[in-house]
C-alpha cells in the first residue's frame, strides 16, 4: 500500500507531501488545479518515460519519492532476483536533473526503470478513461480469469513445459537446416572422406617424414663422415684408441709407488676410451642403417608431396590443421548418417513436449471455464446496480491449435446494453461509459478473489450522475474495505463515500493538495453541488450525502 507521496519541482508542483489512508482516498478539486499532474508523478515513479516537461524550475532537480508497504504482496523473490534488501516497507525514489538524465532507486540502491516498472506493476494499478481500452486486449481478458481461477501455479507449470517446447523445436528446426546444408554438399563430403582416409594421416608424420627424407639425400656424405670418425678411433696406425690405450697401460705400469698420480690419469683415459669405443660402435650401426636406396627415397618424397596436395587443397595452414580438418570431415559426415534417427528421436521429443503442454493447457480451460458462469452473473448484477438494467455480458473462450505465453484459449467478452441487440465484443460496441462501468466491476470482482495493489481511479465516474453515481460511489467504497483506493472524482456523491478527502487547489500558480477535515469536507461537498457560491441548501445536502 501506498504510505505517502512526496514530489518536489514537477511541472505546476514546487512540493507536496502527501500521507495516504490505507483505505478510500478521495480526491477532489477544480478543472486544471492538478489532479492529472499528482497521477503523472505517481506513472514517473513507477517506470514512465519523462517526456521532457516534468521539471518546473530548471535551476534543481525533480525529485518523486514515494513509501509502500509492501508485507503481504510476496515480493521477496522479485527482490532477492534483483539483488535488493526485502524490507516490509520500501522507499522508491527517482530523480531526474535538468539535463534531463534519470536516475532511480529502490531503497538506497540504484536501479534500471525496467525494475520500477515491474515493481510497480505489483504495488500500483492506475485506471484512468483510456485505460478502459484494455478491454480490447486478449491478455488482459485472460488475466482477469485467470485471477479468478487463481491460476498462479497453474501458469507457471504451463510456462515450465512452453519453454520446454520451444527450446526442442528451437533444437530441432537448427538440426535440420544444418542436415539440409550438410547433404547439399553430402557427394562432395564422401569424396573428401574416402581421399583423407586413404592417405592414412597419422600424428607427426610429416615432420618425421622431413627428416627422415633429408637424412636419406645427405646419405652418402653421412656414411663418408661416420667412416672417417670411425678410422680416426680405430685404425691400427693412427687410431686414437689405440694411443690411448697404450698410454693407459704406461702409467699403469709406472705403479704407485713411483708415480702415485699415475693410476688417477689412467683410470681418467679408461674413462675416455670406453666413450670413444661407444661412438666407434654407434658410427658403425649408423652406417648400416643408413642407406642410399633410391627406392626409399622416392617413397618418401611421394608421401610428403601427397601430404603437400592435400594441404593446399583443402588450405590447411599446417599438418595438425589438416588433421582437423579430416576430422571435422568425418564428424559431418556423421551426422548425415545418424541424422535420420537423431531427428526422428528429436521429433519424439517435441510431440511429447507438445502432448504435455496441451494437458497443462486444457487444465486452464476448465478452469477458467468454471468461473465464467459465476463471472457473468455478477458482472450483470453489478450492471444493473449501475443503472444498465437491460446489460448482457457473457465470456466467450475458443480453443486454439496455437500454443500462446497464456495456453491455447482465445477470450472475447461478449457485451450488450441493450435486449434488442445481440451480444457482441464489447470494445466494439459499447460506449465510454458503457466500458467504465463494466471495468469498474471487473477490478470489484477480482479485489474480492485477489489481494490486488492500490488501485488508483482517474475519474472513472465520468458520464454518470444521480442514483447511478452513488451506486458506483458504493462499489469503490466497497473496494476500499479490501484493498486501497485512491479515486479522483468530480461527483459530490462519489466524493462524500466515507474516507480520507483530499482537494487538490492552486495557489499563486502552483499545485498544492491538503487533506480535509469534516467540516471542510461538507463545504467542498457543497461548492460541487453547488458552484464555487456555497448555498446553505448546498450545504444541507452536503450533510445528508455524508450522513452527518
Amino acid at each position: 500500500m501506498l504510505k505517502s507521496l512526496t514530489i518536489d519541482n514537477y511541472a505546476l508542483i514546487d512540493s507536496l507531501h502527501v500521507e495516504w489512508d490505507y483505505h478510500l482516498n478521495i480526491i477532489t478539486g477544480e478543472t486544471g488545479a492538478g489532479k492529472s499532474i499528482l497521477l503523472g508523478a505517481l506513472g514517473l515513479l513507477l517506470g514512465a518515460k519523462n517526456e521532457g516537461q516534468a521539471i518546473k524550475n530548471m535551476s534543481r532537480n525533480c525529485v518523486i519519492e514515494a513509501t509502500f508497504d509492501i508485507s503481504g504482496y510476496n515480493l521477496e523473490r522479485l527482490f532477492e532476483e534483483n539483488d535488493l534488501d526485502y524490507e516490509p516497507v520500501v522507499t522508491i525514489r527517482r530523480i531526474i536533473t535538468p539535463a534531463g538524465k534519470s536516475r532511480s532507486f529502490v531503497g538506497d540502491i540504484p536501479a534500471p526503470l525496467s525494475l520500477l516498472k515491474e515493481l510497480g506493476s505489483h504495488l500500483v494499478d492506475i485506471h484512468s478513461q483510456h485505460h478502459n481500452l484494455v478491454l480490447s486486449s486478449e491478455e488482459f481478458r485472460l488475466t482477469t480469469l485467470d485471477r479468478l481461477a487463481q491460476n498462479g501455479e497453474l501458469l507457471a507449470e504451463y510456462t515450465t513445459q512452453l519453454n520446454r517446447l520451444t527450446a526442442l523445436r528451437t533444437e530441432y528446426n537448427r538440426m535440420q537446416a544444418e542436415l539440409q546444408r550438410s547433404r547439399s554438399d553430402e557427394e562432395w563430403l564422401r569424396y573428401t572422406v574416402e581421399e583423407l582416409r586413404a592417405a592414412h594421416l597419422k600424428e607427426n608424420e610429416q615432420a618425421e617424414t622431413e627428416q627422415m627424407l633429408a637424412t636419406l639425400e645427405s646419405a652418402d656424405r653421412i656414411i663418408e663422415t661416420l667412416a672417417t670418425l670411425r678410422n680416426t678411433l680405430e685404425d691400427e696406425q693412427i687410431g686414437s684408441l689405440i694411443a690411448l690405450s697404450q698410454s693407459e697401460r704406461s702409467l699403469n705400469n709406472i705403479g704407485e709407488q713411483r708415480y702415485p698420480a699415475g693410476g688417477a690419469l689412467a683410470e681418467r683415459i679408461h674413462n675416455v676410451v670406453e666413450e670413444l669405443k661407444d661412438i666407434s660402435a654407434t658410427a658403425s650401426d649408423e652406417m648400416e642403417r643408413i642407406d642410399a636406396d633410391p627406392e626409399r627415397l622416392q617413397h618418401l618424397s611421394d608421401r610428403l608431396n601427397t601430404i603437400y596436395s592435400l594441404e593446399m587443397k583443402h588450405r590447411a595452414e599446417s599438418y595438425d590443421d589438416l588433421l582437423r580438418k579430416a576430422a571435422e570431415f568425418e564428424a559431418r559426415l556423421a551426422t548425415i548418417d545418424n541424422s535420420d534417427t537423431a531427428l526422428r528421436e528429436l521429433q519424439a521429443d517435441v510431440a511429447t513436449a507438445e502432448k504435455s503442454c496441451r494437458e497443462v493447457a486444457e487444465r486452464l480451460h476448465n478452469t477458467r471455464t468454471s468461473v465464467c458462469e459465476e463471472l457473468e452473473s455478477r458482472i450483470v448484477a453489478m450492471l444493473n446496480m449501475l443503472g444498465m438494467e437491460d446489460a448482457c455480458f457473457k465470456v466467450e473462450i475458443t480453443i486454439t491449435e496455437q500454443f500462446t505465453p497464456h495456453g491455447t484459449d482465445s477470450v472475447a467478452f461478449m457485451f450488450t446494453a441493450n435486449r434488442t441487440t445481440a451480444p457482441a465484443p464489447i470494445e466494439r460496441i459499447a460506449s465510454g461509459g458503457e466500458l467504465s462501468r463494466v471495468m469498474l466491476a471487473l477490478k470489484a470482482i477480482i479485489a474480492q478473489r485477489v489481494k490486488l495493489p492500490t488501485i488508483v481511479f482517474d475519474e472513472i465516474d465520468t458520464g454518470v450522475s444521480g442514483r447511478i453515481a452513488d451506486a458506483m460511489g458504493d462499489i469503490i467504497a466497497s473496494l476500499a474495505e479490501v484493498m486501497q483506493v485512491i479515486d479522483i472524482t468530480h461527483l459530490p456523491q462519489v466524493a462524500s463515500k466515507h474516507g480520507t478527502h483530499f482537494v487538490v487547489y492552486k495557489e499563486d500558480g502552483l499545485s498544492n493538495i491538503r487533506r480535509l477535515s469534516q467540516t471542510e469536507r461538507v463545504d467542498e461537498i457543497a461548492k460541487m453541488l453547488s458552484g464555487s457560491t456555497i448555498t446553505e441548501t448546498a450545504r444541507k445536502q452536503a450533510k445528508i450525502l455524508l450522513k452527518q
